[in-house]
Parts: structure tokens; sequence; C-alpha cells
């Protein structure tokens, strides 16, 4: 049995380019290989929207302007216990690059990537995200 220290704090953005969300397949766990919004840990000192606009730039070299405060959701696992605070945000600059713990990284049109992604939670955060784009 792995002991866990307790919950740890994870941001994600929901980013949009037109029509298109941002995804990234995961290359560590939890859910390896699963596609997902870009996100990670917030470190120690760092604010949340600092975290989030740092790991959407490392996961997928994208800059992203942040619209407003989507969820929060958590995820206890056999990985560990997240507390993941999600974001909608609209695309800056950038072409997706998969870098960091990313095995992908792409814009999707909306169906497109509802389809992909294998968790309800994370179907529901970027269909919330909508209500912040712009008319």
């Amino acid at each position: 049995m792995t002991l866990h220290s307790g919950p740890k704090l994870a941001v994600g953005g929901v980013v949009w380019r037109g029509g298109e969300v941002l995804l990234i397949r995961r290359g560590k766990e939890p859910w390896m290989g699963q596609w997902s919004i870009p996100g990670g840990k917030v470190d120690f000192g760092e604010t949340l929207e600092t975290a989030l606009a740092r790991e959407i730039r490392e996961e997928t070299g994208v800059e992203a302007a942040l619209k407003g405060f989507v969820g929060a959701f958590e995820s206890i696992t056999a990985h560990g216990h997240y507390v993941m605070i999600d974001y909608a945000c609209e695309w800056l600059s950038g072409e997706p690059v998969a870098a960091d713990d990313a095995l992908d990284a792409a814009f999707f049109p909306f169906a497109e990537a509802m389809e992909k992604v294998g968790w309800d939670e994370t179907r529901n955060v970027i269909s919330l995200s909508k209500s912040f784009l712009a008319p």
C-alpha cells in the first residue's frame, strides 16, 4: 500500500482558439496516454494563474490568456489525491508542440476534443468553459 502525504493542488486550462480546444496526451500517471487539457501541479509560492500559464507553456509552447474560473474538481486514484482548479483560456500565440510531460499536443474542433477526452469531469470542464468565449 502506498502512503500519500495529502491532496496535491493542480491547475488546468481549457485553451480555446476559435472553435478549437487545445489538448495534450499525457506522458505520466495519472491517466498516462490519455488526452486531457494542459495543466499540472502548483509549485510552492506560485499563484494559480502563474502556475497555469507556466504549465500550458511548458507542455505545449502555447501562450494563453486566462478568461475565467470554470470549477474545482477532485480525483482520488492509486496515483494520489488531486484537487484541480480549472480555467477557461484564450489562445494568444504559438503552435502546439508536445514538451515536458506531454506526449502530444494539438488543437481539435470542439466535437472531436470531446470524443478524445476519456474522463467525464474533463469533458464537463470543456463544456462549461464555452460560456467564457466571446459571442
